[in-house]
């Protein structure tokens, strides 16, 4: 075997070398034998000419052996991809097309799946990342006995489901854990302030539980992980791991690293690792957080509303849990394991209340960590992926219609074949030759389109405040783009080959065999059109919709003026800025906002509008009573100009004044919506409500100013009703503020102006997300802009798809009738006539795909019915105009050739053939 092997090997390797070896021996043995008939009485000519019949010809000996060896499957494969090389090359024009349209097609396809795997698919970079299970719980109804809660957590008519621990129930179930792994703890505490050698910038944030690195089976690549015994207590080991991105952009990646002092929140701590490249912690799989913490030291870095410390409160389900399976252990019996615990810990602290509910814990996939992402861009990109696959599908017909075209004017070529003896086996393979050297060659641009329109399109998709996807190259990835390769060569190569097998010898060896007979036959070529159409008609449907989607939205009236707006913000330490404290250090900003030149205002506010922000609060009027079922209003806590530098307009009383402290009668202002609401008919200014503070005190607010309605969160929503206190006033602003400064110059121009004013107040305060009004808007509808942009790129190309398609079939329809159209001119035909005939089948081919095109349109729209906004998912301006677009467009691909069919000169088209 190891012998026929090497032979084999060296045939294919060196084939020239073993081509020489078999002609020498031959020659070789014809002067043998010759000899030997010299020697019986033969004369040398004739016993030369004797002994190269018996023996063979070199070319039938060089086959024979060829075959025995099993080379010669590769033999004819090599001369099938030069003759098709040859044949491309005389066809520049169609290669071009063919290779143009596949490579938009896969690198579009590419290009959404490499997002779509890194969103959806890949794990977390750790080992046996399958081994891990996140903890969850949940309840049947929205009656819980979990009030406060900080994470994920969702609430519909299904239940409610979380992620959320408290650190005491976290403490109880791993003790009590005895069939899973060690429980590990961890929480993405969103951005902190880092002093590095004085410049103070924010990172992204984890708290770890001390055996995090330990069950993770994680190493950092440079010093050590964090351990048990820097989780002991608060403080007693103040030490942080960094990200490998963080180690590189900061420090640019010095050994020196390891020892430094940093302030993390204005809390010295002291770097021992830096993590693996590849890691991003327990969280997400996209991006890593910056710095790793222990999780003792939150009372010292988080800053909250509440009072004491996450770590001891019973009430703040806040933290996530993840562990890993062990071997042969039941997950059933660790979950019910785990699930007795925690419902014991739950009774232990808390006394439902009539109708509550205890959670269930579950435990869940956790090989790709929380999965935020990929809950939020599952939908999108599988109605993306269904998009583009339409695309590629639309290439791949309109290379089956170019190749069917091009075999039919074969058809003489593979008659010859076939009469000289070829099999018809070995003409399918020369054409699924061909179609398959097109696809590879698509295949290998469509890569690089695939890999440059991800960049493009993680570039369009990018807004200031979003971390970016990684792009990652991944032998995955590779292995799709030359399956789709190959798919796509299949399927486009099947018919053309499929045709060549039916040519008739008989009549393809006849020069006339083109006769006026040709009109029942390209059915196969008109079908595939309007195909073509159908698909087209929805994906241009579909960019309509998500185009009107955009313009609905971008033309709404947010109720405030959002040009000439910069916003930063900016989130002081607790232990340096104590609740009592902060009202006061945002007075100061906001002066040395209002102070620098070229600005109109200043103001500040809890909550930044159009920014995706929610807060809500009690809000109970006066005369009223509190509602346990619901969840308040919302609310922003506002500085004294709020309203005139947003420019909101107030339809009675007024705003907040210099007057409006702490310690004078508390005021509030209401927006239209609430005064309907809670004071139909009534004059609010003078009236009163109750809110509460953190401690659940009651407060008491007096109106005194009712301002016009404004978009909240998002523009989607209808304004909802909302109250504003001033900060000054309100029970708590300890999560930070939002500065909206109105200035005539731009973000760029104004940028370190306001970084001076804030260093004049405290230089280690950095300022985080600094974007304009508009810049932010546009990041809200970021989803509903992509949409618009990529449905929009894929309908373009489905039209020039389409009418590539059109056009072709088109023209080949009349080449192929020449002789027809020559006769009926003969008989009396005009030209008129003959132009409207071959119309009339544009015609009908585009009329029967703009049905069927309407139909999966109508599909389409119920799936994508939520996405939309300010028209029906069935719309009927777009659909009539996705319609007569692509009406338009087949008759303008098929006006060409039929103008050229109606200047046939009858003479000439008698004698074409």
């Amino acid at each position: 075997m190891r012998s026929r092997m090497g032979t084999w090997w060296r045939a294919v390797r060196r084939a020239e070398d073993v081509h020489a070896q078999i002609g020498e021996e031959l020659e070789f043995h014809v002067e043998s034998y010759a000899a030997d008939l010299i020697r019986g009485g033969m004369t040398h000519a004739e016993a030369m000419r004797r002994a190269r019949a018996e023996l063979g010809s070199l070319a039938a000996n060089r086959e024979n052996c060829r075959a025995a060896w099993g080379t010669k499957w590769f033999d004819e494969l090599r001369g099938d991809l030069r003759y098709a090389v040859r044949m491309l090359w005389k066809s520049p024009g169609f290669a071009a097309i063919a290779v143009g349209s596949l490579a938009l097609g896969i690198g579009a396809n590419t290009a959404i799946f490499s997002i779509a795997k890194t969103a959806l698919l890949d794990r977390l970079h750790v080992p046996h990342p399958e081994q891990l299970r996140l903890l969850t719980w949940a309840t049947k109804t929205s009656e819980t006995v979990v009030h406060s809660e900080w994470g994920d957590m969702s609430s519909g008519p299904n239940g409610t489901h979380s992620t959320s621990f408290s650190y005491p129930i976290y403490q109880a179930l791993r003790a009590q854990n005895h069939e899973l792994a060690d429980l590990v703890g961890f929480k993405g505490a969103g951005r902190m302030d880092v002093t590095v050698d004085g410049q103070a910038e924010v990172v992204q944030s984890e708290l770890v539980s001390g055996n995090y690195y330990q069950q993770m089976d994680v190493q950092p690549q440079l010093g050590r992980a964090i351990e048990s015994r820097d989780d002991e207590k608060p403080g007693a080991s103040p030490v942080v791991t960094i990200s490998d991105g963080y180690w590189t952009r900061r420090f640019n990646r010095s050994p020196g690293v390891i020892g430094k002092t940093i302030l993390l929140n204005l809390t010295p701590v002291t770097i021992v690792g830096v993590n693996p490249r590849e890691f991003t912690g327990a969280k997400t799989v996209q991006v890593s957080p910056e710095v790793f913490a222990p999780m003792a030291m939150e009372p010292l870095l988080i800053t909250h509303p509440w009072t004491g410390s996450l770590l001891t409160n019973e009430k703040k389900w806040w933290m996530q849990i993840m562990a890993r399976t062990k071997p042969g252990v039941n997950e059933s019996a660790a979950q019910a394991e785990l699930d007795a615990t925690m419902h014991a810990a739950v009774l232990a602290t808390v006394t439902p209340k009539a109708g509550e509910e205890i959670p269930r814990l579950v435990l869940t996939d956790g090989s790709r960590g929380l999965n935020g992402v990929g809950r939020e861009l599952a939908r999108p990109l599988s109605v993306l992926m269904g998009l583009v696959g339409l695309v590629l599908v639309l290439a791949c017909a309109n290379m089956a219609n170019l190749l069917l075209a091009r075999s039919s004017a074969r058809q003489r070529e593979m008659s010859v074949r076939l009469a000289l003896g070829a099999a018809r086996g070995r003409i399918v393979r020369q054409v699924l030759t061909e179609s398959l050297l097109l696809s590879v060659l698509g295949g290998l641009s469509g890569l690089a389109v695939g890999f440059a329109g991800r960049s493009i399109l993680l570039h369009v998709t990018a807004t200031p405040n979003s971390n970016p996807l990684p792009g990652m190259w991944s032998w995955g990835l590779f292995a799709f783009n030359a399956g789709l390769s190959i798919t796509t060569g299949l399927l486009f190569g099947i018919a053309p080959a499929w045709g060549a097998t039916r040519t008739q010898v008989s009549s393809g060896l006849k020069d006339s065999m083109h006769t006026a007979t040709r009109r029942r036959r390209g059915y196969g070529g008109k079908a595939i059109v309007g195909f073509q159409i159908a698909v087209s008609v929805l994906l241009v449907a579909g960019a309509g919709v998500f185009l009107r989607t955009l313009i609905n939205l971008n033309r709404i009236d947010p109720g405030f003026d959002a040009k000439n707006l910069v916003l930063f913000q900016i989130d002081p330490p607790g232990s340096r800025y104590p609740r009592e404290k902060q009202p006061e250090l945002f007075k100061r900003i906001e002066e040395q906002l209002a102070a620098l030149p070229g600005v109109e205002s200043a103001t500040a506010s809890s909550t930044a509008l159009l920014a995706n922000d929610r807060s809500m609060d009690d809000f109970v009027p006066e005369g009223g009573k509190a509602d346990a079922k619901s969840q308040g209003e919302m609310d922003n806590y506002v500085g004294d100009g709020y309203f005139a530098a947003m420019k909101i307009p107030m339809l009675a009383g007024r705003g907040f004044r210099e007057q409006d402290t702490g310690t004078s009668i508390r005021v509030g202002v209401i927006d239209e919506a609430l005064a309907k609401k809670d004071f139909p008919g009534q004059n609010p200014i003078g009236k009163t409500f109750t809110t509460t503070d953190s401690d659940n005190g009651k407060l008491i607010y007096t109106i005194v100013g009712v301002c016009a309605d404004t978009r909240y969160a998002n523009l989607r929503d209808d304004p909802p009703p909302t109250f504003f206190l001033s900060y000054k006033q309100a029970p708590d602003v300890s999560w930070g503020m939002t500065f909206a400064v109105r200035t005539r110059l731009s973000r760029a121009a104004i940028t370190p102006g306001l970084r001076r004013a804030v260093q004049a107040v405290d230089p280690d305060l950095p300022l985080i997300d600094v974007r304009t009004q508009v810049e932010q808007i546009n990041e809200i509808t970021a989803s509903e802009r992509i949409f618009a942009d990529l449905t929009g790129g894929f309908g373009v190309l489905a039209l020039v798809l389409a009418c590539i398609g059109i056009y072709g079939i088109m023209a080949y329809a009349v080449s192929q009738r020449t002789n027809e159209i020559g006769i009926r001119m003969a008989l009396g035909a005009r030209p008129a006539q003959v132009l409207r005939m071959v119309l009339g089948e544009a015609s009908w081919m585009a009329a029967i795909g703009v049905v069927a095109g309407v139909g999966g349109a109508l599909a389409l729209g119920r799936l994508i019915a939520s996405m939309l906004y300010g028209l029906k998912s069935w719309d009927p301006a777009t659909f009539a105009g996705s319609a007569m677009l692509l009406v338009v467009v087949a008759l303008a691909a098929s006006w060409i050739p039929a103008r050229r069919a109606a200047g046939v000169d009858p003479m000439r088209a008698l004698r074409h053939e």
